[in-house]
C-alpha cells in the first residue's frame, strides 16, 4: 500500500523518519509531501494513495474525490474538523484521530497561559500567583485530566464539568465536580477549554457565561477557535473590565480584540498547542502504528467517522 504524509506544516525529521520505518516495515510504500503551497498539489499528490496522514491540513470532498484508491485517513492530532467525514463515510473510507498523543503539550500550554495572564504578560507590573487560584476545566477528557493534575500539584484548586465523565472519576483524582457550567463558571477564577467544535458546542461559549466569571477571571482556549462566539466575548469584554482572555486560536476579530482591551486579552501567533517535538513525533509516530494495524488486521479502534 502507498502511504501518503501529506503536511503543510511538516513534522519533524525524527517522526518523518519513524514513519518511514514502521510503514516499511510492514511492507509500504510512503510518499511525502512537505510545505506544499497549493491545493492542485495535495490532490495531485493523494491520487495514487492508498493512505494519508495529516497533520492539519484540510482534507475536503475535493481531495476526497481525487483520491480514488484511498482507504484509511489519519489526523496526527486529536482534532479532526479539518477532515470531511461526510464524504469520507460516503467512500467507505475510515478516518482516525491519535488521541492523547498530544495531550501533554496542551496541558502544558493552558497552564503556562495562566501563568503568563496573572503576571501581566511578563511586562513590569505587580502580578499575582496561580497558587490558591481555582481552575474550572470544560471537558475532562485526556488533556482535561492532565490540566487537572498540573494544577493540583501548583497549589490551586480544580472543579470541571464534563456530563460524560462520572462524578466518582474526578473526585478519586482530587477535582470537584461542578453540577452545571454557570456554577463552574460563578467559582473559578481560570476556565479552561477543552471541548471539541461540534454543532452543539459552535458559538457555545458567549456573554452569559463569561459575565459569571468572579473579578479577575481568565478565560483560556487551547481547544477550538469555534466554540467561542466572539461578538459576545467582546461584549463580555467591554461590560466586564476586569475579565481576561488568552488563547491558542487567535479570534476573527483578533486584531479589534487586541487593540480595544490590551493587556487582558492575548492569542499566540499561530495554535501552538502540540508544537513540541516530543508532541509531533508521538502524534506521527501514532498514526503510522493506527495505519499499519488497519491494513494488517483491520483494526478501526480511533475511528471517528460513521461505519457504513
Amino acid at each position: 500500500m502507498k502511504i501518503l504524509v501529506a503536511t503543510e506544516k511538516p513534522f519533524a525529521a525524527a517522526a518523518v523518519n519513524g514513519i518511514r520505518e514502521i510503514c516499511t516495515a510492514a511492507g509500504h510504500e510512503v510518499a511525502l509531501l512537505e510545505k506544499y503551497t497549493a491545493k492542485e498539489q495535495l490532490l495531485e499528490a493523494v491520487a495514487d494513495a492508498d493512505a494519508l496522514i495529516v497533520r492539519s491540513d484540510k482534507v475536503s470532498p475535493e481531495v476526497i474525490d481525487a483520491a480514488k484508491r484511498l482507504k484509511i485517513v489519519v489526523r496526527a492530532g486529536a482534532g479532526y474538523d479539518n477532515i470531511s467525514l461526510d464524504a469520507c463515510t460516503a467512500r467507505e473510507i475510515v478516518v482516525m484521530n491519535t488521541p492523547g498523543q498530544n495531550s501533554n503539550a496542551v496541558a502544558e500550554l493552558a497552564v503556562a497561559m495562566m501563568i503568563f495572564m496573572s503576571r501581566n504578560c511578563f511586562t513590569p507590573g505587580t502580578g499575582s500567583e496561580i497558587k490558591g487560584k481555582t481552575v474550572g476545566i470544560q471537558a475532562y477528557g485526556n488533556v482535561g485530566r492532565l490540566v487537572a493534575a498540573k494544577a493540583i500539584a501548583l497549589g490551586m484548586e480544580v472543579m470541571a464539568y464534563d456530563p460524560f465523565v462520572p462524578a466518582e472519576k474526578m473526585k478519586e483524582d482530587g477535582v470537584t465536580p461542578a453540577e452545571s457550567l454557570e456554577q463552574m463558571y460563578s467559582r473559578c477564577n481560570f476556565i479552561s477549554l477543552h471541548i471539541p467544535a461540534t454543532p452543539e458546542t459552535r458559538g457555545s461559549i458567549g456573554y452569559d457565561l463569561l459575565s459569571l466569571l468572579p473579578a479577575g477571571g481568565c478565560l483560556v482556549n487551547t481547544a477550538r477557535k469555534e466554540v467561542i462566539n466572539e461578538a459576545e466575548l467582546e461584549k463580555a469584554l467591554t461590560d466586564r473590565t476586569d475579565i481576561r482572555y488568552v488563547t491558542d486560536i487567535a479570534a476573527d476579530c483578533q486584531a479589534e480584540l487586541n487593540e480595544k482591551f490590551g493587556k487582558r486579552v492575548f492569542a499566540t501567533p499561530k495554535k501552538m498547542g502540540a508544537e513540541t517535538a516530543e508532541a509531533n513525533i508521538n502524534a506521527g509516530l501514532a498514526a503510522a502504528r493506527q495505519i499499519t494495524e488497519y491494513f494488517a488486521s483491520g483494526c478501526t479502534r480511533f475511528q471517528v467517522n460513521a461505519k457504513k
